[in-house]
């Protein structure tokens, strides 16, 4: 019953305390109950439900964390499975393919969600259910059998010659240029850049090591005006924040993930080019490198990817190539 108590309290202040101070006041609340014994004067089965469900949950979170998933990841696996056990309200072991599906469906009813989203919910609930299966929860994963959604794969644009001649015009302050200048350059993540140091900068390499995804580290490369605005940059920093980007007014705190996407967006509202965001950046290095001949492997390497096919969906190959290639090479 302490056990209980203590996972409804845990759970209870899951929104408004961060992971640190919910693990202390966890601990705060075992060493308590040991000098008491509680006891449930009513407790209804749907609240019993919910307490081994969220127990469940949070085993399975703590073991994604181990595995180096990000904290914007972790959030969003949390936020859809309580949504989806709350809406469900059945123990775990008692939940079917057939009660699952029809979980995404009335989803996609009722929320007028694309089928790119319905697609990550179930790899979400694919993930969970396969933890459930190998860690003895329950006999056999209910979504093994619910497949794939198709989704329409659209060509997304990249920014051209002339978008990014006109970010650079845009930009008002040296620390602007600075990030527009690497995420070009590097195509790296922004949690990526939000991480870097400044001790991290090798200006002689024109290189720098982050840390992507699954904490898996990887050396990526600047151009030479990217280490000139960096440089000037850090210049006019009077701050000694070990960070690489700080805000631009006191205290100067570490540049978060959601600060540079509020200053690339302006960046792209200004100069009047359409959803401007750190991570078309991403995509636009890749595009320009293969269609200047580097070696798929190679950009790969570069953007950290684990499969070679997700360089290829990130990477745009200009249809005038394909269009002069198939002359060349066909013709």
């Amino acid at each position: 019953m302490k056990e209980l108590f203590i996972n409804e309290v845990s759970y209870r202040t899951n929104y408004f305390l961060d992971d640190n101070q919910r693990i202390k006041l966890k601990e705060i609340l075992i060493e308590i109950c040991l000098n008491y014994q509680i006891e449930i004067i009513e407790q209804s089965k749907n609240q019993e439900i919910k307490i081994n469900n969220t127990d469940i949950l949070n085993k399975f979170i703590s073991s994604k964390e181990i595995e180096g998933c990000s904290t914007r990841t972790l959030n969003y696996y949390k936020d859809n499975l309580i949504k989806m056990l709350d809406t469900i309200n059945l123990p775990i072991d008692e939940i079917t393919t057939e009660i699952l599906r029809n979980y995404l469906a009335n989803y996609k009813n009722n929320s007028n969600a694309g089928m790119v989203t319905i697609d990550n919910i179930r790899r979400t609930l694919s993930s969970f259910f396969a933890w459930l299966e190998n860690e003895d929860y329950i006999v056999k994963n209910p979504v093994r059998r619910i497949r794939k959604v198709k989704t329409t794969k659209k060509v997304k644009d990249t920014l051209t010659d002339e978008n990014l001649e006109k970010l650079r015009d845009t930009c008002s302050n040296i620390r602007d240029l600075a990030i527009l200048e690497l995420l070009i350059s590097t195509g790296m993540r922004v949690g990526e850049l939000t991480k870097l140091n400044i001790s991290d900068i090798n200006f002689q390499e024109r290189s720098c090591i982050v840390l992507g995804k699954g904490n898996s580290e990887r050396e990526v490369y600047f151009s030479a005006k990217s280490k000139m605005y960096m440089k000037k940059y850090l210049e006019t920093r009077t701050d000694n924040n070990e960070a690489l980007f700080v805000s631009l007014i006191k205290p100067y705190n570490r540049l978060g993930i959601s600060g540079i996407e509020i200053a690339i967006r302006n960046l792209g509202r200004e100069a009047n080019i359409n959803k401007v965001h750190p991570h078309k950046f991403r995509r636009t290095m890749a595009t320009m490198a293969i269609d200047k001949g580097m070696p798929v492997e190679q950009v790969q390497k570069l953007l950290g990817h684990i499969k070679i096919d997700t360089t290829m969906e990130y990477a745009m190959v200009n249809q005038n190539n394909v269009k002069n290639s198939h002359r060349k090479y066909v013709n």
